[in-house]
């Protein structure tokens, strides 16, 4: 059994652009239920259906499995409706072994740019770069299964939560 902890930051400033290169990712929702999804992603040439569970705090049920990336296109353009796309910034941390995923959104979810890292266990602490503005982990808004159907454009400014 595959297990996720992860916390998740929104960016400030423009410094971690030059750390790493882009990988642009489309990435859909084949069903949401009660905190659990079934997606599908084509990150760069690879493709893949994850299915998570709901969180427990920092900790969900994770399972991820390649697919062809003409069958992932496939389900994005005829099972997904409403689609997340962005470009992925891999940065690794501080802590050896460990990484930041920085997400850059375009379409109705830009400006928007979060900072992920999955850590080992919920314990383990993270030296946070210059670059880490607030935490947004427990903010459900922030979930990409929820950017999907309620886009970043559609909420920040009315709610001055930028």
């Amino acid at each position: 059994m595959s297990l996720e902890i992860e916390r998740k930051f929104l960016v400030k400033g423009e410094a971690w652009r030059v750390l790493a290169e882009p990988v642009r990712i489309r990435q859909g929702y084949v069903a949401t239920k009660d905190g659990t999804t079934v997606r599908v992603r084509v990150a760069g040439d690879v493709a893949f259906i994850t299915l998570k569970d709901h969180a427990v705090g920092l900790v969900r049920h994770e399972f991820e499995y390649s697919i062809p990336p003409a069958d992932a296109e496939a389900i994005l353009d005829t099972m997904c409706g409403d689609l997340v796309e962005k470009n992925r910034y891999r940065i690794l941390a501080a802590e050896p072994g460990l990484a930041w995923e920085v997400d850059e959104y375009f379409g109705a979810n830009a400006p928007l740019v979060t900072a992920e890292i999955e850590l080992p266990d919920e314990k383990t602490v993270v030296a946070l770069p210059e670059w880490i503005g607030r935490e947004v982990t427990d903010d459900h808004r922030y979930k990409n299964n929820n950017l999907a159907v309620n886009p970043f454009s559609e909420w920040y400014e009315k709610e001055g939560t930028k």
